[in-house]
This record gives structure tokens, C-alpha cells and sequence, in this order.
């Protein structure tokens, strides 16, 4: 059923693009937004309007928002390649391979860490929303390694207190293009969405705080193998932070890392992987760590690197 909104345009927005205006308003994308205005669901004074036009405060903006979308439903699912490192009564630890996602979500119809854990039989905490039930943290689709799920609620409670206070070790190895200089530091950038493109995300002055410590472990004549520790754990923060520097993840093309390298290593996504998982288990207290080892399509890519050099 959909929801009919009015009210005037707050100062704040005054000047704005109408779809800016209508996403900020009601915490919708820019794409949905601009779906929206486009299909005459947002009057201003009483008229549709072109998404482009500007706004102007106390104008009265009507916006009919389309019905929330139905509960997706976690659908067991044997996923291939899916490795379960240790599992108890209240942890399970993965490690994820490519091409699949932590959880079910709008658009994603392949396979899930969730789905693939219940197709072989752990019970997953039912905290959190239905489709995320026990995810504490996520790692991207394109991006492969070690992973924890919650299987009870305590440990669900436990490890949420944990990653906000940044209690949790994570680990990522990278290979990003070129020399970093220095070769050992941190990158203290906010990160937002970015303001073009729903699907990436970028370093804005608005944005959320996020600190990425990296040290550089090998280098060859076109990049550095790095190994990352985050502070904090922001969608695609490693991708953006080393973009930003001018040092993209080799292979990640949305990012804009070159292609002609990534051809070359016969790489299809970023070269980043979760290589290891320190934390206090939530039952015992005591300090738990997990690794992964490299897939074989980053193994070969580094394999390809070393023989260059």
C-alpha cells in the first residue's frame, strides 16, 4: 500500500535538484528518488516537475511513496566453495568465497553466507532483521575471506558491542597499484555516499569517520602488496580510501583501478581478501583468531606479479 506525504520544503533544501531534495527528505537513493519524481509521484505546489528543477523552502512538496517492500525470506542454499573454519554453540567462522553476499537483500538473488549456512544445518541467531539474522559484519560480494556469524543471541549481542567499540582485529590483505609513500600509515578520511552514483561510495567533508592503517608487506615495478587493518568498517573503506590516495585496489575497475593491469593478472574483481579475524569469544572471554588463505585467483594474480619482478 503506498503512503502519501505533504509538507513544505525546509530551508535547508532550498536551491536543491528535486530528486536531491525528495531523497534527503525521505531517505531514499537517488536512483529511487529520481524513479519517483519521474513517474509524477512528487508535486510541488500541486504539479509534477522535472527531477532537475530546483526547490524553493516552504514550497509545498507531495510525494506518494511506494509501499515497502515484502520481508525477504532466507532460502537455504548449498553454496559453493563455502568453508566453515570453526563452529561452536555460538559462533560459526567462515570464509567466503567470491560471489556471495553476507545476507539476502533487494536485487542480490545469488548466493548468501546465511543461505549457504543453513542449506548444511547451523542454526542462526534470529536477532537483527530477518534477512540479516546473525550478521555482525559483511564483507562485499567481489571480496573474499574470513567471516563471523552469530548463532546465538548472546553471542549476537557480544559481537555487535564489539565491532562498534572496535574490540575486533580485522585484517585485510590488498594489492593496490603503484608505490605508497609512505609505505607504512593510515588514511583518516570520512566516507558518504557517493553524490553521482548510488552504487559506490567516496571521501566527503559530510561523511562518516574512518580510519584505515595500512603497511606495505611486498612490492613489484606496478603495485604493493598491503597489509590493512581497519579502525572502523565502512562500506567499500579499503576500495575508497586507497582510490582516494591514487592507489586503487588492482582490479577494481569501479574504482578505478587500470584494466590493462587487471587483464593482465587475469583478475575479473578488486584483489582484496580478509585475511584474518581476531576477537574475545563471547562465551569464554578468551582471544580467538582465524585466517584464510588466498583464493586461487588472487594467488595467481600475486603469483604473476612476483614472476614479473
Amino acid at each position: 500500500m503506498s503512503d502519501t506525504r505533504s509538507l513544505p520544503v525546509p530551508d535547508g533544501l532550498d536551491g536543491l535538484r528535486l530528486d536531491q531534495a525528495v531523497s534527503r527528505l525521505f531517505g531514499l537513493s537517488r536512483t529511487a528518488a529520481a524513479a519517483l519524481v519521474e513517474a509524477g509521484d512528487a508535486l510541488v505546489d500541486g504539479f509534477p516537475r522535472p527531477k532537475a528543477d530546483k526547490v524553493s523552502a516552504g514550497s509545498w512538496l507531495e510525494v506518494t511513496l511506494p509501499a515497502p517492500p515484502a520481508a525477504i525470506e532466507v532460502v537455504p542454499q548449498a553454496v559453493p566453495g563455502l568453508r566453515v573454519i570453526y563452529a561452536d554453540d555460538d559462533i560459526v567462522v567462515v570464509d567466503k568465497p567470491v560471489g556471495v553476499a553476507a545476507h539476502p537483500s533487494p536485487g542480490w538473488s545469488g548466493p548468501t553466507v546465511i543461505g549457504g549456512l543453513a542449506a548444511v544445518g547451523h542454526r542462526i541467531s534470529t536477532s537483527g532483521a530477518a534477512e540479516r539474522q546473525g550478521i555482525v559484519h559483511r564483507l562485499d560480494v567481489g571480496t573474499t575471506g574470513v567471516m563471523v556469524v552469530a548463532k546465538s543471541e548472546h553471542a549476537y549481542s557480544a559481537l555487535k558491542r564489539a565491532f562498534k567499540e572496535r574490540e575486533v582485529d580485522k585484517r585485510y590483505h590488498a594489492v593496490v597499484q603503484g608505490h605508497l609513500d609512505p609505505l607504512r600509515g593510515t588514511v583518516d578520511a570520512p566516507i558518504d555516499r557517493h553524490p553521482t552514483h548510488d552504487y559506490k561510495w567516496a571521501v566527503m567533508s559530510g561523511g562518516k569517520p574512518s580510519v584505515t592503517h595500512y603497511d606495505t608487506l611486498e612490492a613489484f615495478p606496478a603495485a604493493s602488496l598491503v597489509d590493512v587493518r581497519l579502525e572502523t568498517g565502512r562500506t567499500h573503506q579499503i576500495r575508497v580510501h586507497f582510490s582516494a590516495m591514487r592507489h586503487p585496489c588492482v582490479g577494481d575497475l569501479t574504482y578505478g583501478a587500470d584494466p590493462t593491469l587487471a587483464a593482465r593478472l587475469k583478475l575479473s574483481r578488486q584483489w582484496l581478501h580478509a585475511r584474518a579475524l581476531s576477537f574475545l569469544h563471547p562465551r569464554t572471554g578468551e582471544e580467538v583468531r582465524f585466517v584464510s588463505d588466498y583464493p586461487d585467483d588472487l594467488a595467481q594474480a600475486l603469483a604473476i606479479l612476483r614472476d614479473a619482478a
